[in-house]
């Protein structure tokens, strides 16, 4: 089985938020390994991606999460943007999606919908993996 992961610069975010993408990116993968040692190696010309969130054992491809999530998620085109070096599973996600997905949780679990959502790289990534294995 699979490993599916979510990864995150920290020099990516700055560029994203530079060139008017925002901060929000998101390197959405999937290995049969470790993706520890994925991550340590880098992308995009950049070698301080962190892993924000995995999840192990799962029945998916890469090409079948990127598929997934551009439905629902505006994928960063490495033609428009040659920094990125033809990365082709960065995402970009908006805060009000991931403000939703959560408020929709709390509802269904029962809990309060009015205390305030602060939103943490672990939410945004808790978000993608919900609608990758969808």
């Amino acid at each position: 089985m699979a490993t599916i992961f979510i990864a995150r610069s920290a020099a990516i975010s700055q560029w994203g938020s530079d060139v008017g993408l925002g901060k929000n990116l998101f390197k959405v993968g999937v290995t049969d390994g470790d993706p520890a040692t994925l991550v340590a190696e880098g992308w995009a010309g950049e070698s301080d991606w962190t892993l924000v969130k995995q999840q192990p054992d799962v029945d998916i491809t890469q090409e079948q999460a990127v598929e997934r999530l551009a439905k629902r998620q505006k994928r960063v085109d490495p033609t428009y943007y040659p920094r990125i070096k033809g990365e082709t599973a960065l995402f970009k996600v908006v805060d009000a999606d991931v403000q939703r997905h959560i408020v929709l949780a709390r509802a269904m679990a029962g809990d309060s919908e009015r205390t305030p959502i602060r939103l943490k790289p672990a939410d945004y990534a808790a978000y993608l993996l919900s609608n990758a294995l969808r």
